[in-house]
């Protein structure tokens, strides 16, 4: 059974940054993050293979957010810098053996619980 730990969300003032952390159990696949806001659809963060050298982004984060990972520990993070009031949302991790364009594509099978972003005008 895969599990996804997420930390490191919070409240923070526009313009200011956050690191979130996604520990995999046991498992070195590709993973990405999503994020959801309330009243809108799920949308594509990023995304990173498992050996790192490929990455995603979200076009509204591109330029901002960076997604880099630690196969020593398996982690995965999502540094964001220049938040925005709109990058409030739950942010979650995801994993899936396939490959990261399973993940890009919102199909991965191993989902973690979410941690709240919040960015205050």
């Amino acid at each position: 059974q895969v599990q996804l730990v997420e930390s490191g969300g919070g409240l923070v003032q526009a313009g200011g940054s956050l690191r979130l952390s996604c520990a995999a159990s046991g498992r070195r696949d590709a993973m990405g993050w999503f994020r959801q806001a309330p009243g809108k659809e799920r949308e594509f963060v990023a995304a990173i293979s498992w050996t790192g050298s490929t990455t995603y982004y979200g076009d509204s984060v591109k330029g901002r957010f960076t997604i880099s990972r630690d196969n020593a520990k398996n982690t995965v993070y999502l540094q964001m810098n220049s938040l925005k009031p709109e990058d409030t949302a739950l942010y979650y991790c995801t994993l899936d053996p396939r490959g990261v364009y399973t993940v890009k594509s919102g199909a991965a099978d191993y989902w973690g619980q979410g941690t709240q972003v919040t960015v205050s005008r």
